[in-house]
């Protein structure tokens, strides 16, 4: 059985207005965000019909180069942490970069563990603000409530990447990150934030 995707934050609260300032690039056709996600899919896709004979180490490999090529993940580490971005020293900046990276991958390998004849589907793709784009998608699922995963994208030098996930239409990943991630560096600091992310890692390993 499936576990419900991955998309939910620690999964991969507040409304946070997205402010994604792409680096000038050459325009692109429209699909081209749409293509992006396709090809996420087709990978995910292929995890879950693999999940067992692949065992985590081996979902985990597999996912690891399509998900960096599908996210921002540079941007999405800057906004998750807020204002506190500006705190952090280089070395800081890396390891959680790092980390948030390392932790969006466990969450895709430690969820998608199995299928049951699940699809993805291709709604749609629209204009975002401040020039992002927003995909919108479907996971079928035959023995279950289907679940709508929207996609916003930017516009970067490499393409187009994303920069949030929602889930059913309302729960923002990175709104969830920011709320969670912010609060622990407020109250506990910075070594606490990434002993939290390299729990969640580890319990994503460990199934």
């Amino acid at each position: 059985m499936v576990p419900r995707p991955v998309l939910r934050a620690g999964l991969i609260g507040l409304a946070f207005a997205l402010i994604a300032q792409p680096t000038p690039a050459e325009p692109a056709a429209p699909g081209d965000a749409s293509a992006c996600i396709e090809r996420l899919h087709t990978t995910l896709l292929e995890v879950m019909k693999g999940a067992e004979e692949l065992g985590y180490g081996g979902r985990a490999e597999l996912l690891e180069p399509t998900v960096n090529d599908a996210y921002d993940f540079s941007f999405m580490a800057r906004k998750s942490v807020g204002r506190h971005w500006k705190t952090l020293s280089e070395e800081e900046r890396d390891v959680f970069l790092t980390r948030f990276e390392d932790l969006t991958i466990a969450n895709y390998a430690g969820r998608f563990t199995g299928w049951s004849g699940e699809a993805f589907q291709t709604l749609g793709e629209e204009e975002g603000v401040h020039d992002t784009r927003l995909v919108k998608t479907v996971l079928v699922r035959p023995d279950d409530d289907d679940v709508n995963l929207d996609y916003r994208l930017h516009k970067t030098d490499a393409g187009w990447r994303i920069i949030d996930v929602y889930m059913n239409g309302t729960i923002s990943e990175l709104a969830m990150r920011r709320s969670e991630y912010s609060a622990l560096l407020r109250r506990e600091g910075f070594p606490s934030l990434i002993e939290a992310l390299d729990k969640k890692i580890g319990d994503f390993s460990e199934g």
